[in-house]
């Protein structure tokens, strides 16, 4: 059979599908059959499995960085033990929660969406899918729907970032990637570089050291670490006290105010907040010294996420002398290790790249309208959630100073709300439009360098409400669900093609 002839071989359609089954993917599901019942959808998934990050990572201590009662679904309670959650236990609770409310058996395992295009016309999209089966055949199938939902993030799950460093190819040892990490790897007794200084390699490092020799953490420069407790003591209390879903929503509501009040504070008081946070890595190493070479940033806090490390574990690990950081940079990799700049040689038997992530425009979907590529940057994100130029779609984008959830969940239930106004106004598709001018500024608003390696290739925010992505969760839940959706939303009328 020729590639031609094996293009299409299925199609059939539904009102909404929604791209990726990880935690945000199953929120969305949640919220469409809780608030717009009447509706078809399904899940597309281009993995063997649901969850999404917490299913693909599988390095050692991998863990959220955020507290799960603010990461978790505001309708389903955390109810594990611990505040910042390891990655399995996360994992379960995603997939606990999809059949607990029948997600699981809308979901499209192995299937992924390859092109995406608006009909003008039909006013539907129509999705080139590919789908593999357990032998791992290829079929090309299409799918139709009114409105197309992506939770697939904004990183590359086929690659990470991996910069070229000189000399790798000598490296005697074991060149490891996060992202990548081979599940019989034995590190016990081995010495381990960690090259990298963000919330995977602050993860690593404890994780690796009651096995290894000694694990070294090798950064070009600080970034802002801070401890919290693993567990929450005043939620512990609450959960004791309270019925389930009650003290889910104090816990939540107190997580919520605590970040957001935390945030603001290191961005009108930079420099008591840097004091803050050295202070308090200093009363825990008891070396101001040390604080000062490896753990005191030249940036601001939150100009970068803020790493955090529960139980101080980071900081442990150093104190019981089974972890090092090193401040300094890669001159070339030797059979024996990396020398640096200064001439110093890093013994390794195993380097792992924690070097950050490969951003991707909503997991490579590349939308196209009317046959015609959409040029992303060059659009507009309303609400934090749908694109000007692209009618009846909408991607999903978490917060990049609290708990994507947060966020997540709002996109979602604003998707929810725009529906039913269209079917309430009777619209088949509807579009964000500007109205004058908009300044326009980037999606991402951090320094870290994975986002500003790639942010040139998503759309724009403006400077202005509803065009700017704040990231403020109170502000956006008292004003995202409220929004007249008349003012900027433009109804979409199907566009008749004269045939000769």
């Amino acid at each position: 059979m020729s590639e031609e002839q094996d293009v299409v071989t299925t199609a059939d359609h539904v009102d909404v599908v929604i791209v990726g089954a990880g935690l945000s993917g199953i929120g969305a599901a949640y919220r469409l059959q809780s608030e717009c019942p009447g509706k078809s959808y399904v899940i597309l998934e281009a993995r063997d499995a649901l969850g999404g990050t917490w299913d693909l990572f599988r390095y050692p201590g991998i863990r959220s960085d955020s507290d799960m009662f603010t990461l978790g679904y505001p309708f389903e309670p955390w109810r594990d033990a611990k505040s910042i959650a390891d990655g399995p236990s996360i994992l379960r609770y995603v997939t606990e929660t999809a059949r607990k409310y029948g997600i699981d058996r809308r979901i499209r395992y192995r299937t992924k969406l390859v092109a995406a295009d608006w009909s003008s016309e039909a006013l539907r999209w129509t999705l080139t899918l590919e789908q593999r089966d357990s032998a791992g055949t290829v079929t090309h199938k299409t799918l139709t729907c009114g409105f197309l939902y992506s939770c697939a993030g904004y990183y590359n799950y086929d690659r990470g970032h991996s910069p070229e460093f000189p000399g790798a190819e000598d490296f005697a040892g074991q060149l490891v990637h996060p992202q990548f990490w081979p599940a019989d790897l034995d590190y016990t007794g081995k010495r381990v570089v960690v090259i990298g200084s963000g919330a995977t390699a602050v993860t690593l490092v404890p994780a690796m050291a009651d096995k290894a020799e000694l694990v070294t953490m090798l950064q070009r420069s600080p970034t802002w670490i801070s401890a919290v407790p693993g567990r929450d003591k005043i939620a512990d209390r609450l959960r004791a006290l309270l019925p389930s879903q009650l003290a889910h929503r104090v816990i939540r509501t107190k997580n919520i105010l605590f970040s957001v009040g935390f945030y603001q504070y290191c961005r009108r008081r930079p420099q008591a907040a840097r004091k803050l946070l050295t202070g308090l890595t200093t009363r825990i190493l008891g070396d101001e010294k040390l604080v000062a070479e490896h753990f005191t940033p030249s940036y601001d806090p939150w100009d970068q996420r803020l790493c955090a490390v529960p139980n101080a574990d980071f900081f442990r690990a150093m104190k019981k002398n089974k972890a090092e950081v090193v401040t300094d940079h890669i001159d070339r990799f030797v059979p024996e290790g990396i020398r640096l700049r200064s001439g110093r040689v890093l013994p390794a038997d195993i380097v792992v790249t924690a070097t950050g992530l490969e951003l991707l425009a909503f997991g490579g979907l590349a939308p196209s309208v009317d046959g015609t590529a959409v040029r992303l940057p060059e659009q507009f994100v309303w609400q934090g959630a749908m694109l000007t130029g692209v009618p009846n779609f909408a991607v999903c984008i978490g917060y990049t100073n609290a708990s994507w959830t947060l966020r997540a969940d709002l996109s979602s239930r604003l998707v929810c709300k725009v529906l039913n106004f269209m079917d309430k106004q009777n619209y088949a598709a509807v579009v964000p439009e500007t109205r004058g001018a908009v300044g326009d500024k980037p999606l991402l608003d951090l320094a870290s360098g994975y986002i500003q390696r790639s942010i040139g290739d998503f759309p724009r925010q403006g400077d202005r409400h509803p065009w700017k992505v704040r990231q403020n969760y109170l502000l956006d839940s008292a004003a995202v669900l409220r929004t007249d959706l008349r003012k900027t939303l433009r109804p979409v009328r199907a566009q008749v093609t004269q045939r000769v």
